[in-house]
């Protein structure tokens, strides 16, 4: 399984740097933390926060980071593969298909390391106030946690991919899931400048583990590790076993119309 791995992930990869060009532009797509970090740290400046200027810049630039390996567009590629009836071919290989997306995903993360290094190498020399150093042991949880991020942001969007046994556009109820995603996920603001109750609501949905958790995690904000872990470990069994399940009915479905 280690030599598929290996294989499927330096074929990807070669194919990957033919879209160096695309890579960097969709870096750049993803710079609305970024553009977020000014707005609030003007905002933290008049006070009124339980975070610092300078703790909105490393949160935000943190996000920014995190967005680079919980990016999916797994939804796109497989509702194409449906259209055109090109899954046919996946499901003659004895390796289930999902493999050949995780692949080109661990890929494509690996040709945008270049230029995330680039990024952040420029964003603290252009604000070096923001440089942190985290021990040993927060950078092995905050590892982890981006690990487990990404795993949940993957199988939240290959279940919606699994729709497209059944319709012809499930991409617009992934557009609408990333609108909530912006907002509730710690992109737009850290879930810390959010009304308590609702912010304790909002804890026990998956929004918060795709790019808060691992981001607050990163620059030592104060969270709830032995929780937030438990409650991802826990949408992570529930959208795996959702997933087997709609598999199974949707290759019913794709073998009824004839495929």
């Amino acid at each position: 399984m280690l030599k598929i791995t290996r294989t499927l992930i330096s074929v990807y990869y070669a194919y990957m740097l033919e879209y160096r060009a695309e890579i960097f532009f969709w870096i750049l797509s993803g710079s609305l933390p970024i553009i977020l970090m000014g707005v609030w740290i003007q905002a933290a400046s008049n006070g009124g926060f339980s975070l610092s200027s300078l703790d909105f810049a490393r949160y935000f630039f943190a996000v920014f980071l995190v967005r680079q390996v919980t990016n999916i567009w797994v939804i796109w590629e497989f509702e194409q593969e449906i259209i055109e009836g090109t899954l046919s071919f996946r499901l003659l290989q004895p390796l289930d298909p999902v493999w050949h997306h995780v692949a080109r995903h661990l890929a494509e993360k690996l040709t945008r390391l270049p230029l995330v290094i680039l990024f952040s190498a420029l964003f603290f020399w252009l604000y070096p106030k923001a440089t942190w150093s985290p021990d040993l042991s927060r950078i092995i949880l905050t590892g982890l946690t981006v690990v487990l991020s990404f795993i949940l942001a993957f199988l939240i969007q290959y279940n919606f991919s699994m729709l497209a046994f059944w319709m012809e556009r499930a991409t617009s109820i992934q557009q609408f899931w990333s609108l909530l995603q912006i907002f509730f996920s710690g992109i737009i603001a850290p879930l810390d400048v959010f009304p308590a109750p609702f912010r304790e609501a909002l804890l026990w949905t998956p929004f918060p583990y795709i790019n808060y958790f691992p981001s607050a995690m990163a620059v030592g904000l104060n969270i709830h590790l032995e929780k937030g872990l438990g409650i991802m470990f826990f949408w992570i069994i529930l959208c795996y076993t959702l997933n087997r399940w709609l598999w199974q009915k949707g290759l019913r479905q794709y073998s009824g119309m004839g495929a």
